[in-house]
């Protein structure tokens, strides 16, 4: 089984005998527990600190290095992507060069299709292919992130997938590859399409894997303008030249739902990814991205709770010469925490119980999760310790009776 239960470490009232099995079930109940509380400042339950309010209706903002969340609002609510699907094709087209499925200078021709759809006839933001022209993927990267180009989008589906169906099908299954569950695309420019979806929370996930696994890729965001067919064109996302730290991701627009911004900005050696939707106009999207980086840069410091290979916890064994064995992190555990109005962390070890003997040094068996309140900080991986041999006949028979009695509770 899963361990999920929260189980309080603190005895019940009653006689004395009743609260020794307590404690020996609670020992045994590792599986399913809530290990402890770590005494240190921690979010709000909402995300942040109170008193803070954005006029975004979505909002999700995390620190990049710890993934701790410092803001979020309707996250998991599906909005249209816009021009913010271009994220996925950009992260998309920079993993089939990291494959070598492509190269920087593989070059694709300028089908009618994406010069009407997506060109100079279509009225939209583009790069001014030149129709049956050629282009190099590295410059058709950049009409994607500088310039936010439709059609540089469509030329790059139909070279990588054959047409701008097929490509779109492919961003949508790179989406479920990377754990979006949401994002959904049908066309590659994010062009106006009922069932183009994803949500603010899936996209700053996305521009972090972007970010951090195509860094050189990432950088193309910071131009601050691009030629293309004689045409010079500046960075249509009005905050990354603006010398805020703000250096990608883009910005987007759709009817009845507003105006929306994917972000990340670097300062002082922390960086944060913020994406925000729902708002009014371009102006309040440019004011309220600015307050809410500068006030998550300004209201947060790094906190370390363990040291790499530091013993976090002990999980159970089943049938061991040992009935436990120690946990810890391969990383620092830290999280970004407010400088002010604290609160405290809680950690709740998991994993699926029982584990079986033997146990390998180095073996990932759960994850240590923190809390501020019932809003999840960041989960980490644990790995054992120690080994534990398997036990005899004797050590099954008792951890066998430890399991019954643990169920029966």
């Amino acid at each position: 089984m899963m361990g999920i239960q929260q189980v309080s470490l603190r005895a019940p009232k009653g006689p004395k005998g009743s609260r020794a099995l307590f404690r020996f079930l609670s020992h045994l109940g590792r599986a399913a527990l809530l290990v402890g509380c770590i005494a240190a400042p921690a979010l709000a339950a909402e995300g942040a600190p109170a008193g803070f309010e954005t006029k975004a209706k979505q909002a999700y903002m995390i620190e990049a290095r710890t993934g701790t969340v410092l803001l979020a609002k309707a996250e998991n609510d599906p909005i249209s992507p816009a021009s913010l699907a271009k994220i996925l094709v950009a992260d998309t087209v920079a993993g089939a060069i990291e494959n070598r499925e492509i190269s920087i200078d593989t070059v694709y021709k300028v089908s009618e299709h994406a010069w009407r759809t997506g060109g100079a006839p279509s009225g939209t933001a583009t790069m001014f292919a030149a129709l049956k022209s050629d282009i190099r993927v590295d410059d058709l990267l950049k009409g994607v992130m500088v310039l936010s180009a439709n059609d540089a989008c469509i030329i790059l589906g139909e070279g990588l997938s054959g047409s701008e169906d097929r490509f779109a099908e492919r961003m949508t299954n790179h989406a479920r590859d990377l754990g979006l569950k949401i994002t959904t695309m049908k066309n590659a420019s994010g062009l106006p399409h009922p069932d183009n979806r994803t949500t603010v929370k899936e996209l700053v996930l996305l521009s972090r894997h972007l970010q951090q696994t195509y860094p050189e890729v990432y950088k193309t965001y910071a131009m601050p303008e691009f030629e293309w067919n004689k045409i010079r064109q500046r960075n249509r996302n009005p905050l990354a030249t603006q010398g805020l730290g703000i250096d990608g991701l883009a910005t987007g627009f759709t009817e009845g739902q507003g105006f929306s911004i994917a972000a990340s900005v670097e300062r002082d050696g922390k960086r944060l990814f913020v994406a925000l939707g729902g708002l009014a106009t371009d102006k309040e999207r440019q004011e309220e991205a600015k307050r809410v980086v500068e006030w998550g840069l300004s209201s947060f410091a790094y906190r370390k709770l363990f040291a790499t290979g530091e013993t976090v916890g002990e999980v159970s064994v089943y049938g061991g010469t040992r009935s436990s064995v120690e946990v810890a992190a391969r990383e620092d555990v830290e999280v970004f925490i407010p400088a002010s109005n604290p609160e405290r962390i809680t950690g709740h070890i998991t994993y699926t119980w029982p584990i079986y003997a033997p146990v390998a040094e180095g073996k990932e068996v759960g994850r240590l999760s923190l809390f501020a309140g019932p809003k999840l900080l960041r989960e980490v991986p644990l790995y054992t310790r120690g080994r534990v041999e398997e036990g005899g006949l004797t050590d099954k028979a008792f951890d066998a009776v430890k399991e019954l009695l643990l169920f029966w509770w």
